[in-house]
């Protein structure tokens, strides 16, 4: 029996990002996956121009509703949330969570604190980042926050890898086991090399991937690494493997992406690559 999760995202209806960029990689992992909108726009913003609306938190509760009413909350492993708009939308997936621990205490909460971003800033409505931090987090098993995102979430700057696994540790003390920074660029990473960090009580590990120049950055690839970090961790790898799994997967994408010479994520050119990638990384331990 596969497992069933439940994904809260946005959704763009061209490109990968939010919902478009989780859901087909869980699937392709073998994974049952229900899918609720926060958004539904033409395509994301990093285009400047977008159509389309921001649903309400009561649209997204009547469809919670309704996928309860099926029973199919009482088969979910796993709650993956993204990018919410507002603390409003951010209560209904602590409501969709407290539903599904209602049957399934073990379900495994993977929160993806999408607020903002370096050289951007905060891309989100005020109080959603405060929200996210005092609310969210401490019901999370594992959080997916860029280097922006933690150095919010623990107060502090990011320089080192000393500075990251403080800032990772204080945010583990608030309730969740993984922390996965997604993008780390740190002292001790070369500049053309981009590093993904996992830190946890049964240890602390890096991998680093090559930094390809893509003209205009990529966006979706968070999304993709959350949901496919969350998938492995559901399939039992313990966390290095995942960790390892995970950075071969995504460069994988981005190496096919790149040499496709496209703005969007290529996750259908690259769904083979990303269930069995050629190129694995060699983790280092940090801690």
């Amino acid at each position: 029996m596969p497992h069933h999760l439940l994904s809260i995202q946005s959704h763009v209806a061209y490109g990968h990002v939010g919902n478009s960029a989780a859901v087909f990689p869980l699937q392709r992992q073998g994974f049952e996956v229900s899918a609720i909108h926060t958004v539904q726009f033409s395509n994301h913003t990093g285009y400047g121009e977008f159509k389309g609306e921001v649903f309400t938190p009561a649209h997204l509760r009547e469809v919670l509703d309704g996928i309860e009413d099926r029973g199919a909350l009482k088969q979910m492993s796993a709650l993956l949330t993204g990018y919410l708009g507002d603390q409003y939308t951010g209560e209904v997936t602590l409501d969709a969570l407290q539903r599904i621990r209602r049957h399934r205490p073990d379900a495994l909460y993977c929160c993806d604190p999408v607020m903002g971003d370096v050289g951007r800033g905060f891309f989100v409505k005020p109080g959603l980042p405060e929200w996210i931090r005092d609310y969210a987090i401490p019901h999370a098993d594992l959080i997916t926050p860029n280097q922006f995102e933690l150095s919010f979430l623990a107060d502090q700057r990011i320089e080192t890898f000393k500075d990251a696994l403080q800032a990772t540790a204080q945010v583990r003390e608030r309730g969740p086991k993984y922390v996965l920074v997604t993008s780390l660029e740190v002292d001790e990473v070369p500049s053309d090399q981009i590093g993904l960090l996992l830190d946890s009580a049964q240890g602390s590990w890096l991998v680093a991937t090559p930094k390809l120049d893509f003209p205009v950055p990529l966006n979706g690839a968070g999304d993709v690494t959350s949901a496919l970090f969350l998938a492995q961790l559901l399939k039992g790898a313990d966390p290095e493997q995942a960790l390892q799994f995970v950075a071969a997967s995504v460069y994988a994408l981005f190496e096919l992406t790149y040499q496709a010479g496209e703005r969007e994520l290529q996750l259908i050119a690259a769904q083979d690559l990303m269930l069995n990638p050629r190129q694995l990384f060699k983790l280092k331990r940090l801690r």
